[in-house]
């Protein structure tokens, strides 16, 4: 490994020098841990404060106790709370600025420090008889709220800077094959995950050229080089890249090392994209693949969205959804609704509901015309579609055609926001993105409806739909939804 560090680069695509970004610009990572204590101490003590004026001075069912005792009971309470905090990993930059997984954290040790604080509390003689109640639960929850409230808006704060450059780690890539490039395709599409891919090691197989504008360099001779002189933080090996023989000496060589990190990719990207879980059977660790993508509490608040808005929905545009019915049937010969069968979660086919914006026939129509059937089979829309009905202009223009499938999403079958629901028929043209496509609900709405809507080509609508997927928060689900509102008042790509 040492001899390795000392051996000169070969077939560089861009000299080094010209890929190391200046270290005043980086910043590492840890600085943006240090501000964390500060703020947990202000919403701590803030959360006990609040909590003593409310329940003795709002709340006063009984005469307030001195505030002396839990102005001691803070004092020593919030040193605890800090170290709490650091046993749960609230203060390691290795679990935090991504996933829900920091918030379920604050909140187990916020019950922590509340468990902390009854101890004190019984054992204190100085103090009262009993601690209150009232104010333990007020503190708490006002703790848990204070606390992953404000560390919600730091971590935009990080993500604002991370899309700026700062604190990431430079990150290396083993591997230049489908999967490790789909891998930095990934990374660089999602900068608040805060690694800055510098380029490609090819193991085996020479490169002579940049790919996706990364600099590629050749041998897992050159790694250690390539560490020092890049300064790289994360080493991402590529499993499926290398030879098992490679692949056990590079780790036997840098596991040992404190720095870089070194991670594995988990192989097959289109299937591991749904998420995995690991577990240990006979003391065999094994990856299994999650059945959807979105889970855990990612879910409830996902199924929470929808049920609530849907219903919300429907409530508010009742009346108008009558009235556009009544339209639909004095328009043109036929009913209403249409039903439209397309693929949902884990493959399951269903009827989709819209309000009918097409002559009876259609399919009929469209079969009789060659030069429309082949717009049709070339782009997946019809320009100046003739047989659109005069209504049926104006629900596309303003999607108010999608409205019935408000009840797909109280059914379980959509979402309010997910990717664009697809006929069987369309499924292959997602190529080995399809399995990916049926981990999770198509949505009423969607990147692909803020984003262009009918005039994006059918490649880009794939590849949003596959964004979607890898980069699934709560948040853009939020997003997607206000921007909707925009999109469908403009009336633009919508025919």
């Amino acid at each position: 490994m040492e001899a390795s560090r000392k051996e000169v680069l070969v077939e560089r695509s861009v000299p080094i020098s010209e890929r190391i970004r200046p270290a005043q610009r980086r910043w590492s990572i840890w600085w943006a841990v240090t501000p964390l204590p500060l703020l947990d101490v202000l919403c701590m003590v803030f959360s006990v404060f609040a909590a003593y004026y409310l329940r003795f001075q709002v709340l006063p069912y009984y005469n307030p106790i001195s505030p002396d005792f839990y102005i001691r009971l803070t004092a020593i309470s919030v040193p605890v709370w800090l170290a709490v905090f650091a046993l749960y990993h609230l203060y390691h930059p290795e679990y935090l600025f991504g996933g829900l997984q920091e918030y379920a954290s604050v909140f187990n040790a916020c019950t922590a420090g509340l468990v902390g604080m009854i101890l004190y509390g019984f054992l204190d003689r100085q103090g009262p008889e009993e601690i209150s109640r009232g104010w333990l639960v007020i503190a708490w929850g006002l703790s848990v709220i204070t606390t992953g409230g404000a560390r919600f808006l730091y971590r935009r704060v990080i993500y604002h800077l991370r899309r700026r450059g700062l604190f990431t780690r430079r990150t290396l890539i083993v591997g230049t094959n489908d999967e490790g490039q789909s891998v930095a395709a990934q990374l660089r599409t999602a900068p608040e995950a805060g690694m800055e891919v510098v380029g490609f090691l090819a193991p085996t197989d020479p490169v002579t050229s940049p790919i996706d504008d990364l600099p590629v360099w050749n041998g897992l001779s050159a790694l250690g080089t390539l560490i020092q002189q890049l300064e790289v933080e994360e080493v991402i090996v590529v499993p499926t890249a290398l030879r098992r023989e490679e692949l056990l000496e590079l780790y036997r060589d840098w596991s040992r090392e404190d720095r870089p990190r070194i991670r594995l990719s988990s192989g097959l990207y289109e299937l591991f994209t749904t998420g995995v879980q690991v577990q240990e059977v006979g003391f065999v660790p094994l990856f299994s693949l999650n059945r959807t993508r979105i889970t855990g509490m990612d879910a409830w608040m996902k199924t929470a969205l929808d049920y609530v808005g849907a219903a919300a929905l429907l409530l508010l545009l009742g009346p108008l959804m009558l009235l556009i019915a009544l339209l639909v049937r004095l328009d043109s010969p036929g009913p209403a609704i249409y039903r439209r069968r397309v693929v949902g979660l884990k493959g399951r086919i269903f009827d989709a509901y819209k309000f009918r914006t097409m002559i009876v026939g259609a399919e009929a129509y469209l079969e009789s015309h060659p030069e429309l059937k082949a717009e049709w089979e070339q782009t997946g829309k019809i320009r100046n579609d003739p047989r659109v009905t005069r209504v049926g202009r104006w629900l596309r223009r303003t999607s108010l055609d999608e409205l019935p499938q408000l009840f797909n999403v109280l059914r379980g079958e959509m979402s309010l926001v997910g990717p664009r629901m697809i006929t069987p028929a369309e499924l292959p043209r997602f190529g080995r993105w399809r399995h990916n496509l049926l981990i999770v609900k198509p949505g009423l709405t969607g990147l692909w409806q803020i984003s262009g809507r009918a005039d994006l080509s059918y490649e880009d609508r794939v590849r949003l739909d596959m964004y979607y997927i890898r980069n699934y928060t709560i948040w853009l689900d939020l997003k997607i939804l206000f921007q909707t509102i925009w999109v469908v008042l403009q009336g633009k790509g919508a025919y």
